[in-house]
């Protein structure tokens, strides 16, 4: 794992609320911005990762990368702005920035698998405390795998940020001391941001960046030893 620009220590941040999706989108928009220079390339992952690109400032420099073939990509279209032949990887109508390009689906795998990509943000069924990552399959007879790019990314990327929820609808922590769902990669994930709060991975372990409608202390008794130690 490699580590951005951007400290990793607990901060003593915390909102009085968990955040929605959209703010954790705004986070990970913030922190892009703040961490990558101008001409950076970013890879938004399918589903809520696909956010971030609503919120990336205006001017950042950070050039968005679509798997499907495409960069510069641009927030969301709406309106007018929607074109059908236009979107995500997620089939999601986007817009176009100045100096916007397309190419091959090949071309977009080669790019992703060849280390070109300064960070990636995927979405996660569980993180464990070493960054290994499983967005894939949950593992259940009837559920529908869905890899798509998510393993070029895990390995091709510089850093991997993952945005996700921390517990799953019966309470469950997704960020676990080990996986228990089939892999996608090995000690790939560098940062977890989560509803509840963000966190670091590096090789001393997992720490607290800062929390949202909750504690550092909730958090380690959330979360056990295992994860985050006291």
């Amino acid at each position: 794992m490699t580590t951005s620009q951007t400290t990793s220590q607990t901060t003593s941040q915390t909102t009085s609320s968990p955040r929605t999706k959209h703010e954790i989108a705004a986070a990970i928009a913030a922190d892009v911005a703040a961490a990558f220079p101008r001409g950076a390339y970013a890879n938004l992952g399918i589903g809520q990762p696909t956010l971030v690109a609503d919120h990336l400032p205006p001017g950042s420099g950070v050039v968005l990368h679509t798997e499907n073939g495409m960069l510069n990509m641009g927030p969301a279209a709406t309106g007018d702005e929607v074109d059908p032949d236009l979107t995500n990887a997620g089939k999601i109508p986007v817009t176009e920035l100045p100096g916007a390009a397309y190419f091959h689906h090949a071309d977009s795998f080669a790019m992703m698998r060849g280390g070109h990509l300064d960070v990636c943000v995927l979405g996660a069924f569980q993180v464990s405390a070493t960054g290994d990552l499983a967005n894939w399959h949950t593992g259940a007879p009837d559920a529908i795998p869905a890899v798509g790019g998510a393993m070029d990314l895990a390995i091709g990327a510089k850093e991997v940020w993952v945005m996700m929820t921390l517990l799953t609808k019966d309470g469950t922590p997704k960020l676990v001391p080990e996986c228990t769902y089939p892999l996608t990669g090995l000690g790939c994930v560098d940062r977890v941001y989560t509803d509840l709060g963000t966190f670091e991975i590096t090789r001393d372990g997992v720490t607290v960046r800062d929390v949202a409608g909750t504690t550092v202390e909730a958090l380690r008794d959330l979360l056990g030893p295992a994860v985050l130690p006291g």
